[in-house]
């Protein structure tokens, strides 16, 4: 049993002598890293308080001066006149040749010269046809069963609908 208590007590005199080896190397000196700025929180937007009327004051106007009556905006038509006919809609506009695709009602022809007029949410213009095609290649009349591209000379919308003047 002896033997076995000396080699442990080797064991942990080895160990103390590593340890102090460590001890006495010299260590280099750390590089102190910045830290990252941080980010500063989004700003909210201000409550604002409703101004009271009775701080805004009134400026008069000159008894000579008369106002001007302003004129209610003419609103177009909820309906189509009766000189037009429900052509079609309106179902992809390429902005950068300005042609519209256009879908056809059932048993609708289109031809060039034909005058359409697109209405829609923000477009309302009139033009003559003068440009068909399908699959690139210039036609002088499309049915209702062609995919076909309409060169038109404003902004068009997908969903506008197409009407057809009737000479």
């Amino acid at each position: 049993m002896a033997t076995k208590t000396r080699a442990k007590a080797k064991r942990k005199k080895t160990t103390v002598t590593k340890m102090a080896r460590r001890r006495k190397t010299v260590r280099k000196p750390r590089m102190i890293r910045k830290k990252a700025a941080k980010k500063a929180p989004p700003r909210r937007a201000a409550h604002t308080k409703a101004n009271s009327t009775a701080k805004v004051a009134v400026k008069p106007t000159p008894v000579s001066r008369r106002p001007e009556v302003v004129k209610p905006p003419q609103s177009r038509p909820a309906q189509p006149t009766a000189a037009e006919q429900r052509t079609g809609v309106v179902t992809h506009y390429y902005s950068h040749l300005s042609v519209v695709a256009i879908q056809l009602e059932p048993g609708i022809t289109l031809r060039v010269g034909d005058v359409i007029h697109i209405r829609g949410h923000t477009t309302d213009f009139t033009q003559k046809v003068e440009s068909l095609e399908v699959d690139h290649a210039p036609v002088t009349e499309v049915g209702s069963h062609d995919d076909f591209g309409l060169k038109v000379i404003e902004h068009a919308r997908e969903h506008d609908i197409v009407y057809k003047l009737r000479s």
